[in-house]
Protein backbone atom coordinates (compact mmCIF):
# COMPACT_ATOMS: atom_id res chain seq x y z
CA UNK A 1 0.00 0.00 0.00
CA UNK A 2 1.36 3.43 -0.96
CA UNK A 3 2.10 6.11 1.61
CA UNK A 4 -0.57 8.48 0.18
CA UNK A 5 -3.30 5.83 0.10
CA UNK A 6 -2.56 4.74 3.67
CA UNK A 7 -2.93 8.28 5.06
CA UNK A 8 -6.02 8.91 2.87
CA UNK A 9 -7.75 5.90 4.49
CA UNK A 10 -6.82 7.19 7.93
CA UNK A 11 -8.27 10.63 7.18
CA UNK A 12 -11.43 9.13 5.67
CA UNK A 13 -12.35 6.85 8.57
CA UNK A 14 -11.09 8.97 11.49
CA UNK A 15 -12.94 11.87 13.04
CA UNK A 16 -11.61 15.40 12.74
CA UNK A 17 -11.04 17.54 15.80
CA UNK A 18 -13.35 20.07 14.18
CA UNK A 19 -16.97 18.91 14.57
CA UNK A 20 -18.16 21.10 11.67
CA UNK A 21 -15.89 19.19 9.27
CA UNK A 22 -17.29 15.89 10.53
CA UNK A 23 -20.83 17.11 9.82
CA UNK A 24 -19.86 18.37 6.33
CA UNK A 25 -18.19 15.02 5.54
CA UNK A 26 -21.28 13.08 6.64
CA UNK A 27 -23.56 15.31 4.55
CA UNK A 28 -21.27 14.83 1.52
CA UNK A 29 -21.31 11.04 2.01
CA UNK A 30 -25.10 10.93 2.41
CA UNK A 31 -25.48 13.09 -0.71
CA UNK A 32 -23.37 10.69 -2.78
CA UNK A 33 -25.27 7.65 -1.47
CA UNK A 34 -28.66 9.27 -2.16
CA UNK A 35 -27.60 10.44 -5.64
CA UNK A 36 -26.24 7.03 -6.65
CA UNK A 37 -29.27 5.21 -5.25
CA UNK A 38 -31.64 7.55 -7.13
CA UNK A 39 -29.75 7.13 -10.40
CA UNK A 40 -29.78 3.34 -10.10
CA UNK A 41 -33.49 3.16 -9.20
CA UNK A 42 -34.45 5.44 -12.11
CA UNK A 43 -32.39 3.41 -14.60
CA UNK A 44 -33.92 0.18 -13.26
CA UNK A 45 -37.36 1.74 -13.60
CA UNK A 46 -36.76 2.73 -17.22
CA UNK A 47 -35.38 -0.75 -17.99
CA UNK A 48 -38.59 -2.18 -16.58
CA UNK A 49 -40.74 0.24 -18.56
CA UNK A 50 -38.86 -0.60 -21.76
CA UNK A 51 -39.38 -4.33 -21.24
CA UNK A 52 -43.02 -3.72 -20.30
CA UNK A 53 -43.63 -1.60 -23.42
CA UNK A 54 -41.91 -4.02 -25.80
CA UNK A 55 -43.49 -7.19 -24.44
CA UNK A 56 -46.79 -6.34 -26.16
CA UNK A 57 -45.24 -5.65 -29.55
CA UNK A 58 -42.93 -8.68 -29.44
CA UNK A 59 -45.96 -10.94 -29.03
CA UNK A 60 -47.37 -9.44 -32.21
CA UNK A 61 -44.11 -9.50 -34.21
CA UNK A 62 -42.51 -12.47 -35.92
CA UNK A 63 -38.85 -13.52 -35.56
CA UNK A 64 -38.11 -12.27 -39.08
CA UNK A 65 -40.16 -10.19 -41.49
CA UNK A 66 -39.38 -9.86 -45.20
CA UNK A 67 -40.68 -6.68 -46.87
CA UNK A 68 -39.94 -5.05 -50.24
CA UNK A 69 -37.18 -2.43 -50.26
CA UNK A 70 -39.19 -0.32 -52.71
CA UNK A 71 -42.92 -0.25 -53.22
CA UNK A 72 -45.58 -2.09 -51.23
CA UNK A 73 -45.53 -5.61 -52.63
CA UNK A 74 -43.17 -8.43 -53.44
CA UNK A 75 -43.59 -11.56 -55.54
CA UNK A 76 -43.27 -15.00 -54.01
CA UNK A 77 -43.19 -17.78 -56.59
CA UNK A 78 -44.09 -21.39 -55.82
CA UNK A 79 -40.45 -22.50 -55.99
CA UNK A 80 -39.59 -19.93 -53.28
CA UNK A 81 -42.17 -21.46 -50.96
CA UNK A 82 -40.75 -24.93 -51.61
CA UNK A 83 -37.22 -23.75 -50.78
CA UNK A 84 -38.51 -22.08 -47.60
CA UNK A 85 -40.11 -25.36 -46.53
CA UNK A 86 -36.80 -27.10 -47.20
CA UNK A 87 -34.90 -24.85 -44.77
CA UNK A 88 -34.67 -26.76 -41.49
CA UNK A 89 -33.91 -23.56 -39.57
CA UNK A 90 -37.42 -22.21 -40.31
CA UNK A 91 -40.17 -23.47 -38.04
CA UNK A 92 -43.00 -21.87 -40.02
CA UNK A 93 -43.73 -18.92 -42.30
CA UNK A 94 -46.82 -16.97 -43.28
CA UNK A 95 -47.71 -14.87 -46.30
CA UNK A 96 -49.47 -11.60 -45.48
CA UNK A 97 -51.21 -8.81 -47.37
CA UNK A 98 -51.49 -5.40 -45.75
CA UNK A 99 -53.17 -2.22 -46.94
CA UNK A 100 -54.98 0.78 -45.51
CA UNK A 101 -58.75 0.40 -45.52
CA UNK A 102 -61.81 2.46 -44.61
CA UNK A 103 -64.16 0.76 -42.15
CA UNK A 104 -67.83 1.61 -41.74
CA UNK A 105 -70.42 0.24 -39.34
CA UNK A 106 -73.83 1.72 -38.57
CA UNK A 107 -72.82 5.21 -39.67
CA UNK A 108 -69.55 5.17 -37.74
CA UNK A 109 -66.20 5.04 -39.55
CA UNK A 110 -62.58 4.27 -38.81
CA UNK A 111 -59.39 3.98 -40.89
CA UNK A 112 -57.19 0.94 -40.22
CA UNK A 113 -54.93 -1.53 -42.00
CA UNK A 114 -56.50 -4.73 -43.24
CA UNK A 115 -54.02 -7.57 -42.74
CA UNK A 116 -54.73 -10.74 -44.65
CA UNK A 117 -52.91 -13.78 -43.26
CA UNK A 118 -52.81 -17.38 -44.38
CA UNK A 119 -53.48 -20.47 -42.26
CA UNK A 120 -49.82 -20.67 -41.13
CA UNK A 121 -50.05 -17.33 -39.30
CA UNK A 122 -51.25 -19.04 -36.11
CA UNK A 123 -47.98 -21.01 -36.11
CA UNK A 124 -45.87 -17.84 -36.45
CA UNK A 125 -47.67 -15.59 -33.95
CA UNK A 126 -49.20 -16.88 -30.68
CA UNK A 127 -52.78 -15.87 -31.45
CA UNK A 128 -54.08 -17.09 -28.08
CA UNK A 129 -51.92 -14.44 -26.38
CA UNK A 130 -53.59 -11.52 -28.16
CA UNK A 131 -57.22 -12.65 -28.47
CA UNK A 132 -59.33 -10.69 -25.97
CA UNK A 133 -62.66 -12.39 -26.61
CA UNK A 134 -64.38 -14.30 -29.38
CA UNK A 135 -62.48 -16.59 -31.75
CA UNK A 136 -60.02 -16.35 -34.62
CA UNK A 137 -61.65 -15.97 -38.03
CA UNK A 138 -62.73 -18.99 -40.07
CA UNK A 139 -60.89 -18.94 -43.41
CA UNK A 140 -63.90 -20.46 -45.17
CA UNK A 141 -66.15 -17.59 -44.07
CA UNK A 142 -66.03 -13.82 -44.55
CA UNK A 143 -64.90 -13.15 -40.98
CA UNK A 144 -62.44 -10.67 -39.48
CA UNK A 145 -60.76 -10.07 -36.11
CA UNK A 146 -60.59 -6.45 -34.98
CA UNK A 147 -58.71 -4.65 -32.20
CA UNK A 148 -60.29 -3.50 -28.94
CA UNK A 149 -59.77 0.16 -29.91
CA UNK A 150 -61.52 -0.36 -33.26
CA UNK A 151 -64.35 -2.19 -31.50
CA UNK A 152 -64.76 0.73 -29.12
CA UNK A 153 -64.70 3.42 -31.86
CA UNK A 154 -67.27 1.62 -34.01
CA UNK A 155 -69.35 0.26 -31.09
CA UNK A 156 -68.92 -3.09 -32.79
CA UNK A 157 -69.35 -6.47 -31.10
CA UNK A 158 -68.84 -10.00 -32.39
CA UNK A 159 -71.06 -12.33 -34.40
CA UNK A 160 -73.44 -9.55 -35.49
CA UNK A 161 -74.92 -10.97 -38.67
CA UNK A 162 -77.71 -8.40 -38.88
CA UNK A 163 -75.28 -5.51 -39.50
CA UNK A 164 -72.05 -6.41 -41.24
CA UNK A 165 -68.77 -4.48 -41.17
CA UNK A 166 -68.07 -2.69 -44.47
CA UNK A 167 -64.47 -2.50 -45.75
CA UNK A 168 -63.52 -0.06 -48.51
CA UNK A 169 -60.21 0.26 -50.39
CA UNK A 170 -59.42 2.55 -53.35
CA UNK A 171 -59.28 0.90 -56.73
CA UNK A 172 -56.02 1.26 -58.71
CA UNK A 173 -56.06 4.14 -61.14
CA UNK A 174 -55.37 7.82 -61.65
CA UNK A 175 -57.43 10.97 -61.43
CA UNK A 176 -59.48 12.67 -58.76
CA UNK A 177 -62.34 11.12 -56.80
CA UNK A 178 -65.51 13.20 -57.19
CA UNK A 179 -69.00 12.75 -55.70
CA UNK A 180 -70.13 11.37 -59.05
CA UNK A 181 -67.58 8.54 -59.24
CA UNK A 182 -67.00 7.84 -55.54
CA UNK A 183 -68.88 4.54 -55.65
CA UNK A 184 -66.74 3.37 -58.58
CA UNK A 185 -63.47 4.54 -56.98
CA UNK A 186 -63.67 2.10 -54.05
CA UNK A 187 -64.02 -1.62 -53.84
CA UNK A 188 -66.19 -2.89 -51.01
CA UNK A 189 -66.36 -6.13 -49.05
CA UNK A 190 -68.55 -7.08 -46.11
CA UNK A 191 -67.57 -9.22 -43.15
CA UNK A 192 -68.71 -10.29 -39.72
CA UNK A 193 -66.47 -9.84 -36.67
CA UNK A 194 -65.56 -13.18 -35.10
CA UNK A 195 -63.20 -11.94 -32.39
CA UNK A 196 -61.43 -8.99 -30.76
CA UNK A 197 -57.70 -8.83 -30.00
CA UNK A 198 -55.85 -6.67 -27.48
CA UNK A 199 -52.13 -5.74 -27.61
CA UNK A 200 -51.82 -2.03 -26.81
CA UNK A 201 -53.83 1.08 -27.59
CA UNK A 202 -51.92 1.94 -30.78
CA UNK A 203 -52.01 -1.53 -32.34
CA UNK A 204 -55.58 -2.22 -31.17
CA UNK A 205 -56.81 0.50 -33.51
CA UNK A 206 -54.35 -0.11 -36.33
CA UNK A 207 -55.01 -3.62 -37.70
CA UNK A 208 -57.95 -5.73 -38.73
CA UNK A 209 -57.11 -9.39 -39.45
CA UNK A 210 -58.76 -11.43 -42.14
CA UNK A 211 -58.10 -14.45 -44.35
CA UNK A 212 -55.39 -14.11 -46.99
CA UNK A 213 -57.78 -14.79 -49.90
CA UNK A 214 -60.35 -12.33 -48.52
CA UNK A 215 -57.70 -9.56 -48.53
CA UNK A 216 -56.40 -10.67 -51.93
CA UNK A 217 -59.87 -10.34 -53.48
CA UNK A 218 -60.43 -7.00 -51.76
CA UNK A 219 -57.17 -5.59 -53.17
CA UNK A 220 -57.25 -7.44 -56.51
CA UNK A 221 -53.85 -9.08 -55.92
CA UNK A 222 -52.77 -12.16 -57.83
CA UNK A 223 -51.78 -15.33 -55.97
CA UNK A 224 -48.03 -14.58 -56.06
CA UNK A 225 -48.25 -10.98 -54.80
CA UNK A 226 -47.86 -10.38 -51.07
CA UNK A 227 -46.99 -7.47 -48.77
CA UNK A 228 -44.65 -9.35 -46.47
CA UNK A 229 -43.40 -12.74 -45.39
CA UNK A 230 -43.37 -13.43 -41.65
CA UNK A 231 -41.08 -16.18 -40.36
CA UNK A 232 -40.71 -18.08 -37.11
CA UNK A 233 -37.26 -19.56 -36.52
CA UNK A 234 -36.44 -22.75 -34.67
CA UNK A 235 -33.62 -20.99 -32.85
CA UNK A 236 -32.63 -17.32 -32.54
CA UNK A 237 -29.00 -18.27 -33.16
CA UNK A 238 -29.88 -19.25 -36.74
CA UNK A 239 -31.03 -15.73 -37.72
CA UNK A 240 -27.95 -14.71 -39.73
CA UNK A 241 -27.91 -17.98 -41.71
CA UNK A 242 -31.60 -17.62 -42.62
CA UNK A 243 -31.07 -13.95 -43.55
CA UNK A 244 -28.41 -14.88 -46.10
CA UNK A 245 -30.59 -17.63 -47.57
CA UNK A 246 -33.61 -15.33 -47.87
CA UNK A 247 -31.64 -12.68 -49.76
CA UNK A 248 -30.79 -15.25 -52.45
CA UNK A 249 -34.41 -16.40 -52.88
CA UNK A 250 -36.10 -13.22 -54.08
CA UNK A 251 -35.56 -11.64 -57.49
CA UNK A 252 -36.18 -8.15 -56.10
CA UNK A 253 -34.49 -6.14 -53.34
CA UNK A 254 -35.95 -6.96 -49.94
CA UNK A 255 -35.44 -5.82 -46.36
CA UNK A 256 -35.31 -8.41 -43.58
CA UNK A 257 -36.16 -7.20 -40.08
CA UNK A 258 -35.96 -9.03 -36.76
CA UNK A 259 -38.19 -8.24 -33.75
CA UNK A 260 -36.00 -5.38 -32.57
CA UNK A 261 -35.82 -3.77 -36.02
CA UNK A 262 -39.60 -4.05 -36.49
CA UNK A 263 -39.96 -1.82 -33.42
CA UNK A 264 -37.03 0.43 -34.28
CA UNK A 265 -38.92 3.70 -33.70
CA UNK A 266 -40.21 2.62 -30.29
CA UNK A 267 -36.75 1.39 -29.29
CA UNK A 268 -35.14 4.69 -30.30
CA UNK A 269 -37.74 6.66 -28.38
CA UNK A 270 -37.29 4.57 -25.22
CA UNK A 271 -33.48 4.71 -25.48
CA UNK A 272 -33.57 8.49 -25.96
CA UNK A 273 -35.79 8.90 -22.89
CA UNK A 274 -33.48 6.62 -20.92
CA UNK A 275 -30.44 8.68 -21.94
CA UNK A 276 -32.18 11.95 -21.06
CA UNK A 277 -33.10 10.71 -17.58
CA UNK A 278 -29.57 9.37 -17.07
CA UNK A 279 -28.08 12.77 -17.94
CA UNK A 280 -30.53 14.62 -15.67
CA UNK A 281 -29.79 12.41 -12.66
CA UNK A 282 -26.07 12.50 -13.44
CA UNK A 283 -26.37 16.29 -13.16
CA UNK A 284 -27.98 15.80 -9.73
CA UNK A 285 -25.06 13.53 -8.83
CA UNK A 286 -22.58 16.20 -9.97
CA UNK A 287 -24.28 18.72 -7.68
CA UNK A 288 -24.01 16.22 -4.81
CA UNK A 289 -20.29 15.82 -5.53
CA UNK A 290 -19.76 19.55 -4.95
CA UNK A 291 -20.24 18.62 -1.30
CA UNK A 292 -17.38 16.14 -1.67
CA UNK A 293 -15.15 18.89 -3.09
CA UNK A 294 -16.10 21.17 -0.22
CA UNK A 295 -15.50 18.41 2.31
CA UNK A 296 -12.00 17.69 0.96
CA UNK A 297 -11.08 21.40 0.87
CA UNK A 298 -12.24 21.77 4.49
CA UNK A 299 -10.15 18.72 5.39
CA UNK A 300 -7.12 20.26 3.63
CA UNK A 301 -7.53 23.45 5.65
CA UNK A 302 -7.93 21.46 8.87
CA UNK A 303 -4.80 19.38 8.19
CA UNK A 304 -2.53 22.27 7.16
CA UNK A 305 -0.08 21.65 9.99
CA UNK A 306 0.04 17.91 9.26
CA UNK A 307 0.65 18.67 5.59
CA UNK A 308 3.52 20.99 6.53
CA UNK A 309 5.02 18.26 8.75
CA UNK A 310 4.79 15.64 5.99
CA UNK A 311 6.37 18.07 3.53
CA UNK A 312 9.27 18.76 5.92
CA UNK A 313 9.75 15.01 6.43
CA UNK A 314 10.33 14.58 2.68
CA UNK A 315 6.88 14.01 1.20
CA UNK A 316 6.65 15.54 -2.25
CA UNK A 317 3.87 17.88 -3.37
CA UNK A 318 2.33 15.25 -5.74
CA UNK A 319 2.31 12.68 -2.89
CA UNK A 320 0.51 15.12 -0.58
CA UNK A 321 -2.02 15.92 -3.30
CA UNK A 322 -2.61 12.20 -3.79
CA UNK A 323 -3.60 11.85 -0.12
CA UNK A 324 -6.66 14.05 -0.59
CA UNK A 325 -7.22 12.80 -4.14
CA UNK A 326 -7.45 9.22 -2.84
CA UNK A 327 -9.65 10.38 0.03
CA UNK A 328 -12.16 11.88 -2.42
CA UNK A 329 -12.08 8.83 -4.70
CA UNK A 330 -12.54 6.47 -1.75
CA UNK A 331 -15.44 8.55 -0.43
CA UNK A 332 -17.12 8.54 -3.86
CA UNK A 333 -16.50 4.82 -4.45
CA UNK A 334 -17.71 3.84 -0.99
CA UNK A 335 -20.79 6.04 -1.32
CA UNK A 336 -21.40 4.57 -4.78
CA UNK A 337 -21.23 0.98 -3.53
CA UNK A 338 -23.56 1.70 -0.58
CA UNK A 339 -25.96 3.58 -2.90
CA UNK A 340 -26.04 0.72 -5.41
CA UNK A 341 -26.58 -1.87 -2.66
CA UNK A 342 -29.51 0.13 -1.26
CA UNK A 343 -30.85 0.61 -4.79
CA UNK A 344 -30.65 -3.13 -5.51
CA UNK A 345 -32.50 -3.88 -2.26
CA UNK A 346 -35.32 -1.45 -3.16
CA UNK A 347 -35.57 -2.83 -6.71
CA UNK A 348 -35.75 -6.41 -5.35
CA UNK A 349 -38.45 -5.35 -2.88
CA UNK A 350 -40.44 -3.82 -5.76
CA UNK A 351 -40.02 -6.98 -7.84
CA UNK A 352 -41.13 -9.32 -5.05
CA UNK A 353 -43.58 -7.24 -3.01
CA UNK A 354 -44.83 -4.58 -5.49
CA UNK A 355 -44.41 -1.57 -3.20
CA UNK A 356 -45.39 1.01 -5.86
CA UNK A 357 -48.33 0.65 -8.28
CA UNK A 358 -49.12 2.51 -11.51
CA UNK A 359 -52.79 1.51 -11.23
CA UNK A 360 -54.68 -0.45 -8.60
CA UNK A 361 -53.64 -3.73 -10.22
CA UNK A 362 -50.45 -2.90 -12.14
CA UNK A 363 -47.19 -2.68 -10.13
CA UNK A 364 -44.56 -0.27 -11.43
CA UNK A 365 -42.27 -2.35 -13.70
CA UNK A 366 -38.59 -2.47 -12.75
CA UNK A 367 -35.73 -4.61 -14.01
CA UNK A 368 -32.52 -5.49 -12.20
CA UNK A 369 -29.63 -5.63 -14.66
CA UNK A 370 -25.87 -5.93 -14.24
CA UNK A 371 -25.46 -3.30 -16.97
CA UNK A 372 -27.19 -0.63 -14.86
CA UNK A 373 -25.00 -1.50 -11.86
CA UNK A 374 -21.85 -1.09 -13.96
CA UNK A 375 -23.06 2.18 -15.54
CA UNK A 376 -23.85 3.73 -12.15
CA UNK A 377 -20.55 2.64 -10.55
CA UNK A 378 -18.49 3.86 -13.52
CA UNK A 379 -20.37 7.19 -13.47
CA UNK A 380 -19.78 7.84 -9.76
CA UNK A 381 -16.12 6.75 -9.90
CA UNK A 382 -15.37 8.97 -12.93
CA UNK A 383 -17.14 11.94 -11.36
CA UNK A 384 -15.41 11.20 -8.05
CA UNK A 385 -12.00 11.22 -9.75
CA UNK A 386 -12.74 14.59 -11.39
CA UNK A 387 -14.05 16.07 -8.13
CA UNK A 388 -11.09 14.79 -6.12
CA UNK A 389 -8.65 16.11 -8.72
CA UNK A 390 -10.22 19.57 -8.49
CA UNK A 391 -10.14 19.58 -4.68
CA UNK A 392 -6.59 18.21 -4.29
CA UNK A 393 -5.23 20.73 -6.81
CA UNK A 394 -5.81 23.40 -4.16
CA UNK A 395 -2.61 22.21 -2.45
CA UNK A 396 0.39 24.18 -3.71
CA UNK A 397 3.89 24.94 -2.47
CA UNK A 398 2.81 28.45 -1.45
CA UNK A 399 -0.11 26.97 0.52
CA UNK A 400 2.22 24.62 2.45
CA UNK A 401 4.91 27.21 3.12
CA UNK A 402 2.31 29.73 4.25
CA UNK A 403 1.40 27.62 7.27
Amino acid sequence: MSFSLYIAKKYLFSKSSNNAINIITRIAGIGVVAGVMSLFIVLSGFSGLKEFSLQFTTVFDSDLKVIPKKGKTLTIAKNIEERLHALSQINSFSKTIEERTFLQYKGKSHIAYVKGVDSNFVNVIPIDSILFYGKWFDSSLDEVVIGLETSSKLSLGIQDYSDLLHLFVPKPGVGQITPLNVSKAFKEEKAVVSGVYQINEELDGKYIFCDFDFARNLLDFDKQTISSLEIKLRSASEEEFVRKKLLTLFNQDVVIKNRLQQNDTLNKMLNTENLAVYLIFTLVLIIALFNVIGSIIMMILDKRKNIKTLYNLGATLPEIRKIFFYQGVLMSALGGIIGVVLGVILVLLQLHYSLVYITDTLPYPVKLTFFNIVVVLITIILLGIISSKIASSRISKDFIEGV
